[in-house]
């Protein structure tokens, strides 16, 4: 038995180049896998995103940046229903799978509102923390349109493209917010 077990081991390190990851047995073999895996991940990636939102929200000093923050929760919400409906495109139930990425980003919010004083250096600190996330999800819906079309999904390509234009919307308002008063504010500080 330890003959054939070496033999398979053998026959396995042969497939598999030494330092190149072996994939799970439920790995994505296709672009629409990876796309409709890419869907369930954002869509974790959102709802976490409601739940931290409002603890920002409740740490900003800034009235703008409250406002900023409390309207992309609003545009949050209503991209979660939207993602829905690309779900029922592509024919599939509306699932979440654990996002590794936005989950550091949140803990590193969290972190981050615990390294900063309460006032305008917190608010610099939310500001950035929030435009990290605003980047990962614009790479994610860039990608995931881009696979929308490429797959022949027009419908849902739009869908996504809005959720993307939305998310860019996002980080130029918070650059602004930044830029205009809160940045300028923590360096008087020093």
């Amino acid at each position: 038995m330890k003959t054939t077990d070496n033999k398979t081991a053998a026959t396995a390190k042969e497939t598999i180049p030494r330092g190149v990851t072996k994939p799970k047995s439920n790995a994505a073999s296709g672009l629409t896998e990876l796309f409709e895996d890419g869907l369930k991940d954002i869509y974790w990636a959102e709802k976490a995103l409601t739940k931290a939102l409002p603890t920002m929200v409740k740490n900003a000093s800034s009235v703008e940046l409250k406002d900023a923050l409390d309207n992309h929760l609003t545009e949050t919400e209503e991209q979660i229903t939207r993602l829905e409906k690309v779900f029922e495109i592509v024919g599939k139930k509306a699932t979440a799978k654990k996002c590794d990425a936005m989950e550091g980003l949140i803990e590193e919010a969290k972190g981050m509102l615990e390294e900063t004083e309460i006032g305008v250096v917190r608010d610099a600190a939310i500001i950035a923390a929030s435009q990290k996330i605003e980047h990962y999800e614009i790479a994610t819906y860039g990608t995931l349109r881009q696979f929308a079309e490429t797959l022949g999904l027009p419908e849902a390509a739009t869908l996504l493209e809005q959720k993307l234009d939305e998310e860019k919307g996002a980080d130029k308002m918070l650059t602004q917010v930044a830029v205009n008063a809160i940045n300028l504010e923590a360096a008087e500080i020093e």
